[in-house]
C-alpha cells in the first residue's frame, strides 16, 4: 500500500500539485511503520495457522486497509472527515464504489488515480481471498465447492504459488486489454488507465461526477459491459482456458445462470422502456444492459439516472441489486452459484412434498451438493438478511428516510455502491451523509465483502479460547 502511494504522488508532482507531500509522507509513515513492525517479529520458525487465527488475520487485514489507504484522503485538499475519507477508502477496497466526494470533474488527478488504485488493489485481494485463503477456513464463495480434488491431476495448478500467479496474471492481462479498448474508442490515456481498473475490478469510480455518462459514447458503454461481465467471471476460467483437457471437463452451472440472467433482465428493461417510454429499442438496449449489468456485478457505473426511467424499471434494477456476479470473481452480491443451490434444494423440497419416499442427490455441476453445503447456503442468506434489516434500522436511527437507509444497507452489503433516492442514488453521493451513517455503511462493507461469516464469527466469545 505504501509502494502504491508512490503512483499518485508522481502524477501530482507532475501536475505540480501540493497534495504530492500527502502521499510521499503517508507512504514514508506506513512503510517505517511496516518495517519496524516486520523487524520486530522476524523469527526463524514460522507461526501454524490455525482456522481460528485465519478468520482473525482476514479481518484484521481488511481493516486496517482501509485504515491506511484512508489517510492521503483526509490529509489531503478534500477536506473530508475521517469517516468520510474512512468511508471512501472502505469502498475504494471492497470494490463497492459508493463515494463520499464531489466534483471529481475538477479533483486532482493524483487523488483520482489513488481512488482507481484502491479498487484495482482491492480487486486482486477479494480474488486472492476468495479463492486462496477462505476456502481454507470454510467460508465465501468457492469455499462451497472445492475448485480442486484431493486426486492432484485434477487440480488447476499443482502449487498455490503458480495458481495465485495465474490469477495476477489474468488480472492484469483484462486490465491491459480493457486500457487498450478504452483508447481506441476515445477515451484518453488518464481517463483510460483509471476506468480499466475499476472496470476489471467491478469497482465503479470514475473520474467524472456523470461516470460513463460523461464521454456520451455508445461504443464505450458496451465496451465497459463486455469487461464488467469479464470481470464479474470466476477467475479460475482463465487459468483453465489454457489448460485445454481441464477445461473441457470442468463445468461450472453458475455461469451460464450469471449469463441468463444478464440477458433476460436486459431484454426485459430494454422492452419495458420501448412500451412505456418510447425509447428506441437499440437505445434502450444498450443503455439498459449497460445499467444493469453494472448493478448485478456490483460494478457501480451509471450512464444516467436509471431511476427516472419508470416504476417498472426501478423494479427490475431492485431485484438486480441482490444478484451479483460469480463466486471466485471481483463481483459481490449474493453470487450465482448459491442461486443456483437454492433453486434445487427448492425444487428438491416440492418433490419430495409429491414423492417423500424419493431418495434425491443434489448435483452442482459435476459434484453431489453436501449437507455442510446446504446448511453454509441457508446460514448465509439468514445473516444476509439480517444483516441487511439491522442496518436499515442503524440509519433510520440516523435520521435518514426509509428508501436512503435501506437501499443504503442493501448497496452496501450487496457491494453494489450507488442506491435509490435523491441522496444517494445514481445521480447523487454519500457525501451528505452525518459521520454515524458513514461508519454503519463501511461496517455494513467490510461484512459484505467477507462473506459475512469471516467477521460476524469473532464475536462469538466460543470462538476465542481453546
Amino acid at each position: 500500500m505504501a509502494a502504491a502511494m508512490l503512483v499518485p504522488a508522481l502524477v501530482d508532482l507532475g501536475d505540480e500539485n501540493d497534495d504530492w507531500q500527502v502521499f510521499i509522507g503517508s507512504a514514508f509513515l506506513i512503510g517505517a511503520f511496516c518495517t519496524l513492525v516486520a523487524t520486530a517479529t522476524r523469527r526463524k520458525s514460522q507461526a501454524r495457522l490455525s482456522q481460528r487465527y485465519g478468520f482473525l488475520l482476514v479481518t484484521t487485514i481488511w481493516v486496517f486497509a482501509p485504515t491506511v489507504a484512508s489517510l492521503p484522503l483526509y490529509f489531503s485538499s478534500l477536506e473530508l472527515s475521517y469517516a468520510g475519507a474512512f468511508f471512501e477508502a472502505m469502498s475504494g477496497l471492497t470494490t463497492t464504489g459508493g463515494t463520499a466526494i464531489s466534483g471529481l470533474d475538477v479533483l486532482p488527478r493524483g487523488l483520482l488515480m489513488w481512488r482507481s488504485l484502491m479498487q484495482w488493489m482491492g480487486g486482486i485481494g477479494i480474488i486472492g481471498m476468495a479463492i486462496l485463503i477462505l476456502p481454507s477456513l470454510g467460508a465465501g464463495g468457492l469455499s462451497l465447492f472445492q475448485m480442486e480434488n484431493s486426486d492432484r491431476s485434477d487440480k488447476v495448478l499443482p502449487r498455490v504459488n503458480q495458481l495465485a500467479a495465474g490469477l495476477l496474471g489474468a488480472y492484469v492481462a483484462l486490465t491491459i486489454a480493457c486500457m487498450a479498448t478504452y483508447v481506441m474508442l476515445g477515451m484518453g490515456a488518464f481517463d483510460a488507465i483509471n476506468h480499466a481498473m475499476t472496470t476489471v475490478a467491478t469497482g465503479g469510480f470514475s473520474t467524472h461526477d456523470a461516470s460513463m455518462g460523461y464521454f456520451e459514447s455508445d461504443a464505450i458503454l458496451i465496451a465497459a459491459t463486455i469487461f464488467m461481465i469479464l470481470g464479474a467471471l470466476p477467475f479460475v476460467i482463465y487459468i483453465r482456458a489454457f489448460l485445454p483437457r481441464r477445461f473441457q471437463r470442468w463445468r461450472d452451472p453458475q455461469i451460464p445462470v450469471f449469463l441468463v440472467i444478464c440477458a433476460v433482465l436486459s431484454l426485459t428493461l430494454a422492452a419495458s422502456r420501448r412500451t412505456i417510454n418510447d425509447t428506441p429499442f437499440g437505445e434502450a438496449l444498450i443503455s439498459s444492459t449497460f445499467n444493469l449489468v453494472s448493478v448485478i456485478t456490483t460494478t457501480g457505473y451509471a450512464s444516467e439516472d436509471y431511476t427516472l426511467w419508470s416504476n417498472a424499471a426501478i423494479g427490475i434494477f431492485f431485484t438486480a441489486m441482490f444478484i451479483g456476479g460469480c463466486a471466485g470473481s471481483t463481483s459481490g452480491g449474493v453470487k450465482a452459484n448459491r442461486l443456483v443451490i437454492l433453486y434445487l434444494l427448492v425444487r428438491a423440497s416440492l418433490h419430495r412434498l409429491v414423492r417423500p419416499h424419493a431418495v434425491q442427490r443434489l448435483r452442482y455441476g459435476n459434484q453431489v451438493i453436501s449437507t455442510d453445503v446446504l446448511q453454509t447456503v441457508t446460514i448465509f442468506f439468514f445473516l444476509f438478511f439480517g444483516t441487511l434489516l439491522t442496518g436499515t434500522v442503524a440509519l433510520s436511527m440516523c435520521g435518514l428516510d426509509l428508501t436512503t437507509a435501506f437501499t443504503g444497507s442493501l448497496a452496501t452489503v450487496a457491494n453494489v455502491g450507488p442506491a435509490f433516492g435523491q441522496i444517494i442514488g445514481p445521480a447523487g453521493n454519500f457525501g451528505s451523509l452525518p459521520d454515524p451513517a458513514m461508519w454503519i455503511l463501511s461496517i455494513n462493507m467490510l461484512l459484505g465483502r467477507l462473506e459475512l461469516v469471516t467477521v460476524l464469527i469473532l464475536l462469538f466469545p466460543s470462538v476465542w479460547v481453546d
